[in-house]
């Protein structure tokens, strides 16, 4: 009987893996609770209204109905059951696997304030960023109508917090709309005047990159605008603002970018997890105990893989390329080594023609870090649609300015 594999979430392990095993002599499943996959570097471009949702997604049908092998399947992975082998589903319907690779990603987290949720939204999805839009251009909205200036002050104060690449770059980008994308649209505020804070417990900004490098993209932000509060740990998020200990920031629009905790798919493994929830795997990617399963992406961690894989998007790929390669040799009752995850460099921008890189040694800011961010970005990018929409809207934003994917839907109870 042919080897059944289920691949669990369509992110980048899950599409590569599912890509890697085409024309193999496997019956793949791939399941994912959305329809399509999520170019998840560029979903910050949606949450500011430089793209709009489908230049950044493509369904997951589409791209593999060339592979015979896959069946696409929508829906919601609740539990797995190592010792039957099998995932069930949101609606009580099992599947059955031979083997499992596992690559249902992170979640937000709040450190323990859940109740922070309501008021500063994440981003990890299409409606996390179509929500995080929405609430910013009504944030102007509601400032045109105040006619109280102390009452205006906190629609036109954004507070992003978590300087991680996520934070810095919708820093960047709210800086950008207020400074650039709005400017002369409104008659009784001017949007310049709108006040961006990103604030950072850590010392220092985009933790993951070099002091030197960090510094650079904390310059380039307040060079766009942005005030950067480090060493700051939030206390308290609300409707009306941050706390910050005995400080306040009165601010109507927040967005959380500091912190992200595995899918929690991986607590119903029953196998140790780490801190952050992510599955403690083996240097194979297997779960120890069950060689037929493979855990990959941001869920897993390789305790033995020193320095540790970062969670981006190039290592969700190996991953994924891994764990199809490994069920491969395994089927031929090959032995494979382990994962060793190869570090192709870094990029994160920060506003336009504002970008740090690093590969190695080698370091680029300004200018030629952001052409280079853009032209990997576009790349990589899913679908030869999906690029050429890509670099007409940005060439287009480049030269005029302008964002025009701001239509919003629905209105904010506060307005």
């Amino acid at each position: 009987m042919t080897p059944h594999v289920v691949i669990l979430g369509c992110g980048f392990g899950g599409l590569f893996a599912a890509r890697t095993l085409a024309g193999a002599p496997v019956r793949v499943t791939v399941l994912d609770r959305t329809n399509h996959h999520l170019f998840q570097p560029l979903l910050y471009q949606v949450a500011t209204a430089g793209l709009s949702a489908p230049a950044i997604a493509a369904p997951i049908r589409a791209v593999l109905a060339s592979q015979d092998n896959v069946t696409v399947l929508m829906g919601d992975a609740q539990r797995v059951d190592l010792a039957r082998r099998a995932v069930l589903l949101e609606d009580g319907e099992q599947i059955g696997y031979d083997h499992l690779i596992v690559a249902t990603g992170a979640a937000h987290s709040y450190f323990g304030h859940d109740d922070w949720a309501p008021h500063a939204p994440g981003l990890k999805t299409l409606e996390d960023a179509l929500e995080i839009r929405r609430r910013v251009l009504l944030a102007f909205e509601r400032a045109e109508r105040e006619s109280d200036p102390a009452r205006r002050a906190p629609w036109l104060t954004f507070i992003v917090i978590g300087g991680g690449a996520t934070g810095v770059e919708l820093a960047g980008m709210f800086a950008e709309i207020a400074r650039h994308t709005l400017h002369g649209e409104f008659r009784r505020f001017e949007p310049r005047n709108a006040r961006v804070v990103l604030v950072e417990a850590a010392d220092h900004v985009l933790t993951a990159y070099p002091p030197e490098l960090s510094e650079k993209g904390r310059a380039q932000l307040e060079r766009l605008g942005v005030t950067v509060w480090l060493g700051r740990p939030v206390t308290g998020v609300d409707a009306d603002g941050v706390q910050l200990g005995a400080d306040r920031l009165a601010a109507k629009t927040v967005v959380w970018a500091a912190g992200v905790a595995a899918s929690p798919l991986g607590a119903t493994l029953g196998v140790p997890l780490d801190r952050a929830g992510r599955v403690i795997v083996q240097p194979d990617l297997t779960v120890p105990g069950h060689p037929e399963v493979r855990v990959i992406g941001d869920l897993a961690l390789i305790p033995s893989h020193q320095p540790p894989v970062p969670g981006i998007a190039p290592a969700a790929k190996q991953m994924g390329r891994y764990a199809a390669v490994s069920i491969l040799n395994s089927l031929e009752k090959k032995q494979p080594g382990p994962f060793r995850y190869r570090d192709y460099g870094m990029l994160a921008t920060i506003g336009r023609n504002k970008a740090i890189a690093m590969f190695g040694r080698f370091q680029l800011s300004g200018y030629p870090a952001w052409l280079l961010w853009l032209v990997a970005h576009i790349f990589f990018l899913i679908g030869f649609r999906n690029r050429v929409v890509v670099l007409v809207d940005w060439a287009w934003a480049y030269w005029t300015l302008q964002r025009y994917a701001r239509i919003v839907l629905g209105r904010r109870k506060d307005i």
